[in-house]
């Protein structure tokens, strides 16, 4: 990877020493771990995955730029649904992966503004060292509301209100599972005689299995198709069904309905990796110092949310959402001409626009006792696409 920007030498010991503890685990496993258990490891091996250790991740400085890093318009579009799910709920909101904290910043501030502000604003964060960000940049942003802020170690056994997850899903671990004329097999991580981390194939079995079977008939896929399964994903969708008793989750992320995720134009998956704003697919390049993720099965998350109970309340680009929710209107607030507004437009611009994020990224609702129809789907609703 001669083209990546060259790690520092103590971000590079780091890498090495989580390199070496897979090295171990995959020993003492067989030498053999499915792909699903080295991702985790990656993004949340304690002190030395992406996410739990203390390297800057967010914006310029950092591996990559998510929607509320952009421009604040986002937080406030948004704020908009989230008070109306409260409306017809309760008024708390649950943010899990709130990233640096601006999105909950923005949140809560526009939602000051409209006199919906919630009594309590939960996040669920895996990582000490987000955490430390998300209070830093509360404390600066709106010190006055920190008192309204509580951390959570683990989802709560019941909740009513808002829960918001942007750019969650993406990173929970998947499986790799190739289609092959002689069956289905699982790609797992193997070491070879020089300690490199190798692809290792075996037969696929029993829960994801089942899911690749189905997928293969539904989708019709030709031999040596290749992708991935996040059965991790599926289980957290599922569990809000046990545990939401009234209200929505608003789901934020980049992916596709399942007949368009598993099409042929995407035969080698959608692993990306992300190190210093450029994306590459080698995932076993600097572990521990990259982002990796996988896009999302929409289709897959609606399946499992609805057996434990939960409904599709909606499902729109991105794009489509935000204008729904007044992102435009929000923008012609700011003084025309200003330096504010010529930066927030062009912001806008990349969240709505087709070829950037408008349509690559959806937001989906799915929930429990909410009947009115949502703000954020009032035009363009897809949901007939899962």
């Amino acid at each position: 990877m001669s083209n990546l920007p060259i790690p520092s030498p103590e971000a590079l010991v780091h890498s090495q020493r989580l390199q070496q503890s897979l090295v171990d685990e995959i020993s003492v496993a067989g030498g053999w771990l499915s792909f699903a258990r080295f991702m985790e490891q990656l993004l949340y091996a304690p002190g030395q995955g992406y996410y739990t250790a203390g390297a800057r991740k967010f914006g310029a400085a950092g591996d990559f730029v998510t929607a509320p890093e952009m421009t604040a318009l986002f937080g406030q579009a948004l704020a908009r649904q989230v008070a109306q799910v409260m409306t017809a709920s309760a008024p708390l909101v649950l943010e899990v992966g709130a990233g640096s904290g601006r999105l909950a910043a923005d949140l809560l501030l526009t939602l000051e503004q409209a006199n919906s502000l919630p009594e309590r604003y939960f996040i669920l964060d895996l990582s000490a060292d987000l955490r430390q960000r998300q209070q830093e940049t509360l404390a600066a942003a709106v010190p006055h509301l920190l008192a309204r802020v509580e951390w959570l170690d683990c989802l709560p056994e019941n909740f009513s209100g808002a829960v918001v997850a942007n750019e969650l899903l993406d990173a929970m671990p998947a499986h790799i599972v190739v289609w092959r004329e002689d069956g289905i097999v699982e790609r797992g991580v193997s070491v070879d005689d020089t300690g490199r981390f190798t692809w290792n194939d075996r037969p696929a079995s029993g829960a994801l299995l089942a899911a690749a079977e189905e997928i293969g008939e539904q989708c019709s896929l030709p031999p040596g198709f290749e992708s991935e399964i996040s059965l991790a994903a599926r289980a957290w969708a599922a569990e809000w069904g046990h545990r939401l008793i009234k209200g929505a989750l608003l789901l934020i992320d980049y992916g596709f309905p399942r007949r368009e995720f598993y099409h042929q134009q995407r035969g080698r998956g959608t692993l990306m990796c992300h190190y210093r704003h450029h994306a590459h697919p080698d995932p076993f390049y600097l572990p521990g110092l990259q982002d990796v993720t996988v896009h999302v099965d929409f289709t897959a998350i609606v399946a499992a949310a609805h057996p434990a109970g939960l409904e599709l309340l909606g499902y729109a680009s991105q794009g489509q959402f935000l204008l729904n929710c007044g992102i435009l209107e929000r923008l012609e607030e700011i003084p025309n001409g200003t330096p504010e507004y010529i930066r927030a437009a062009g912001a806008v611009g990349k969240l709505l626009m087709p070829h950037e994020m408008g349509e690559l990224f959806k937001v989906i609702a799915i929930g429990r006792g909410v009947n009115d129809a949502l703000c954020g789907f009032a035009n363009g609703d897809q949901s007939r696409r899962l």
